[in-house]
């Protein structure tokens, strides 16, 4: 029985959708989320920019002993979970490759859709990630940069939501896809309105939800899950900027799980 946190960071606030669903599927583990606010977004940062940022997190929840660290940030994943594997002695877990899994696992026709942020879509992380498993899938892909306010002012069941997502993803439509990526850690959030423009012959792909797996599978194969019969999951937040602002947005995210966050002092 291992007792130590699972480590969880983002940016900022989306990747409380992914420690959402890791708490569900291992309700006994102790948790640390960090949001890097004072830095948000990562999506416009250069790659030596993002790997720096990402070690810098990674070795402030070192010393609180997590025993694995989950970068549930798309554009983490996609520019520094290289170099997170290669400095850190315990496992590192990106929120793209379980997505890509899953997506391929999915898929009838081999035509898959993916939506994130400029960033994640820029870096071409899921397409390559999908290529890599399946070259004959065909991929397309489209930024959607309204979402995530959308999704942070708690719009998630609202007429111009379901009008911006009709615009965003009518070009998906068009190409004929029947699996659709959320790649931003915001997105589910917005699903009951993104199943309803995609119709019920598209199958949405939460990677919040594939990490979390992923998240299981690796504790079970390391023998490091706290399995204990009282253990009792405590979850700790902490942010570089605005905790106020995080638990009154984060809620929305997390529930009324998030009493507070408290600050983080980064080294440089």
């Amino acid at each position: 029985m291992n007792q130590n946190p699972i480590g969880i960071f983002d940016s900022g606030i989306g990747g409380l959708t992914v420690l959402r669903e890791i708490t569900r599927l291992l309700p006994k583990e102790n948790t640390i989320y960090l949001g890097d606010t004072a830095r948000v977004p990562y999506g416009s940062k250069s790659k030596e920019t993002v790997e720096r940022y990402s070690l810098e997190v990674a070795h402030f929840l070192l010393k609180y002993g997590i025993k694995m660290l989950v970068a549930a940030c798309n554009t983490a994943s996609a520019y520094a979970l290289d170099r997170l594997k290669k400095e850190l002695a315990i496992p590192v877990i990106g929120v793209i490759e379980p997505g890509a899994k899953a997506a391929l696992l999915a898929t009838r026709t081999k035509r898959i859709g993916v939506i994130g942020t400029e960033g994640t879509i820029r870096s071409n992380a899921y397409a390559s990630a999908i290529k890599a498993l399946d070259p004959d899938v065909s991929t397309f892909t489209k930024a959607c940069p309204l979402f995530v306010p959308l999704a942070e002012e708690g719009w998630t069941d609202d007429s111009v939501t379901f009008s911006v997502a009709e615009r965003y993803l009518g070009e998906l439509k068009a190409h004929g896809i029947d699996t659709l990526v959320l790649g931003c850690t915001h997105y589910p959030l917005l699903k009951g309105v993104l199943a309803k423009v995609m119709g019920p012959g598209v199958t949405l792909i939460d990677s919040a939800e594939s990490t979390a797996e992923e998240v299981k599978r690796v504790l079970i194969e390391n023998s490091m899950q706290n399995n204990g019969a009282d253990a009792h999951a405590a979850h700790r937040f902490f942010v570089t900027d605005s905790p106020e602002r995080f638990v009154t947005v984060g809620r929305r995210f997390f529930g009324e799980r998030l009493e507070g966050a408290e600050l983080a002092r980064l080294a440089e």
